[in-house]
């Protein structure tokens, strides 16, 4: 009998960052009933798993009772990653990749990965980067058409302090020729990024550097309505009916533009009574979710 489990495992990625993980599985009679059981590498938005709420708290035990385990990683986005300059956008791929190999180090046969907010953007990265990865299928939740794009046009229209255009500027003389090797950085702070008034909740923080990779006009992999015709695994993208964060239309078109570029497994579902978060409504995501990997990976519902 193989006992559940909720364990913490620390593994390395390439470049030798550690990466603190979480293991959610059911009960089983046999090892090999676990390793062909579904399980879902969880990618978390910018706060990471440990400090964040709805997707990456309640969604793998949620799963667990469903019949499909979990692998939550807290990856170099997380731990104040974009402040201390550690979260390079690029990078965050090693992360991916180290939780895929381990899973299958382990001897999991059926592997899905899911990215939430941020982590759409880097999970679509990493599978269109890495198409000969084996994995299943990719779940994007309230994935922004294109990162650098999302946040010009809502800077703008709070008028932050510093304004986009201004910081672009600043990056570049500071960063110079080679922003990624540049031994130069500074945090930076925005006022009025998320709002009109100069309330810290309204504010954004980030170095000069993560800014560049993942923000700037030159942060060409998130910009991923670009990565997208590369990402030739089944796709599911969900996004909140009400989504404060996204419009209606950015997974809608990320799903035609992976179609368009042969992708013949491509869905779009989208969550009722929830926000940027679909666990605001967690029985339709949750039962959503489940249906979906079931399908793809063969098993009666």
């Amino acid at each position: 009998m193989i006992q559940r489990q909720r364990r913490l495992i620390s593994i390395n990625s390439k470049d030798d960052f550690l990466i603190h993980s979480l293991l959610v599985t059911g009960e089983y009679e046999r090892p090999e009933d676990l390793f062909k059981t579904p399980i879902v590498i969880m990618v978390h938005g910018v706060l990471g798993h440990f400090l964040a709420r709805g997707t990456p708290r309640q969604l793998p035990l949620l799963l667990t009772e469903r019949g499909i385990n979990s692998f939550s990683i807290n990856t170099r986005m997380a731990h104040l990653g974009q402040i201390l300059g550690k979260a390079i956008f690029d990078s965050t791929e090693y992360d991916i990749e180290a939780a895929v190999d381990f899973l299958r180090n382990e001897g999991f046969e059926n592997i899905f990965i899911l990215g939430f907010s941020l982590g759409a953007n880097l999970a679509a990265y990493y599978a269109a980067k890495n198409p000969g990865a084996g994995i299943r299928g990719l779940i994007l939740e309230g994935c922004a058409y294109s990162l650098p794009d999302s946040q010009k046009k809502r800077w703008d229209r709070w008028g932050s302090i510093p304004s986009y255009d201004e910081v672009y500027k600043n990056a570049r003389e500071l960063l110079g020729a080679d922003p990624l090797n540049s031994t130069r950085d500074e945090i930076f702070l925005v006022n009025k990024a998320w709002g009109d008034t100069m309330n810290p909740f309204h504010n954004e923080i980030y170095t000069y550097k993560t800014w560049w990779f993942m923000r700037s006009p030159e942060a060409l992999h998130a910009k991923t309505c670009t990565v997208m015709p590369g990402v030739k695994v089944p796709l599911l993208f969900l996004q909140g009916v009400n989504d404060d964060i996204l419009e209606e239309w950015e997974c809608r078109e990320l799903a035609r533009l992976a179609s368009d570029a042969g992708n013949r497994s491509v869905e779009v579902r989208y969550i009722k009574d929830a926000m940027h978060d679909c666990m605001e409504n967690p029985e339709s995501a949750s039962n959503t979710i489940t249906e979906w990997i079931k399908k793809i990976a063969g098993i009666e519902a």
